[in-house]
């Protein structure tokens, strides 16, 4: 095999390599080094350029190259050697730059070109050019131009796929975000049927009126609280109550100031309901003595009075947990007792 088969070979190789390489490139600048690289090795260049074309102009993108030649710059496609192959679909082979109409001198002489080859990527409708350059007068072969055409041919592919894949990459973003907004929307109206659901159970429970518990809400907590004290080994003592006006004043405000009363007398922690005009539930625990709560309770009606100019009376009937009853028999034991009570009290 002579030298010339040899180097051929070589540069078969090579440009296999820049083919594979282009193959798995997922961005413009990756194809461009390529590129620039594997055109000089290929036919032994002193530089090569990686031109894109940019509507009505040339961009020289990218260049590798024993001195500066024009990367960064933009040039008119009539003007430009590389714009020649795009518009003409078909390789420039140039011997001496200097005696090619189509080179613009002005343009070379800072450079240290004399000879160049370029090459449309691809040759319907090209995308730009391949450039290579030499610093001494060579014309290059038929075999040569073959190559750079090839690598040429190969990176428009790979323009196309990198495209594919930032418009597939772009819809999978777009596609993303529309999956977020749609789950955040879905999150938002779980929050919202929640939080609507927890509404519609809140006013089920509650007394409208006073915004104390109703009797559903007051069942529900009085429960689980009857529960826990049992656990904890601890009464409970319920009370049921009857509150009246003695002043005669509107009957419709004497719930609002019978359960303003009522809150001022008791814990945060103990439950307090309104079953219906002047008719309250209070599950009080760690309340001491009943005697004790119940004259608490009289000294506070008697202060509430004196201070809110107030005539409430108050009738009580009451039961302790202490010999485990469940709620529905303290409640039957209150609502027993609060009938056998006698006349109401004020303590004004």
């Amino acid at each position: 095999m002579d030298g010339s088969a040899v180097s051929y070979e070589r540069n078969l190789e090579c440009l296999v390599r820049a083919i594979q390489e282009l193959s798995l490139a997922r961005d413009l600048d990756r194809i461009a080094e390529i590129v620039r690289s594997a055109a000089r090795e290929l036919v032994g260049a002193d530089g090569a350029t990686f031109v894109l074309r940019d509507g009505d102009r040339c961009y020289y993108k990218d260049e590798d190259a024993i001195s500066p030649l024009w990367k960064g710059l933009r040039f008119p496609m009539e003007t430009c050697i590389s714009g020649w192959a795009m518009l003409n679909r078909e390789p420039a082979v140039i011997e001496d730059i200097y005696q090619d109409p189509r080179i613009p001198h002005d343009a070379y002489r800072p450079t240290f070109v004399k000879s160049l080859v370029m090459v449309p990527i691809r040759s319907m409708a090209p995308v730009g050019a391949i450039g290579t350059y030499w610093a001494t007068p060579r014309l290059a072969s038929v075999r040569e131009v073959g190559l750079l055409q090839a690598l040429a041919d190969s990176t428009s592919v790979a323009m196309e796929n990198v495209q594919l894949y930032n418009e597939l990459e772009q819809r999978v973003i777009a596609r993303t975000q529309d999956l977020v907004a749609a789950n955040r929307l879905l999150y938002d109206e779980a929050c919202e049927r929640e939080r609507v659901e927890q509404e519609i159970q809140r006013f089920s429970m509650t007394d409208e009126l006073t915004g104390l518990h109703n009797r559903l809400g007051f069942l529900r907590h009085a429960a689980e609280s009857l529960e826990a004290s049992r656990q904890r080994d601890t009464p409970s003592l319920l009370l049921h109550l009857q509150v009246e006006s003695n002043d005669g004043g509107p009957a419709e405000n004497l719930p609002l100031v019978a359960a303003r009363m009522l809150r001022a007398q008791f814990r945060r922690d103990d439950l307090i309901a309104r079953l219906g005009g002047g008719e309250f539930l209070v599950l009080t625990t760690g309340y001491g003595e009943p005697h004790a709560v119940l004259q608490r309770l009289r000294a506070g009606l008697g202060a509430f009075n004196r201070a809110a100019e107030q005539s409430l009376t108050l009738r009580i009937g009451h039961a302790e947990s202490s010999r485990g009853q469940d709620l529905e028999q303290l409640l039957q034991e209150a609502d027993n007792a609060l009938h056998r009570a006698g006349p109401g009290w004020s303590n004004t």
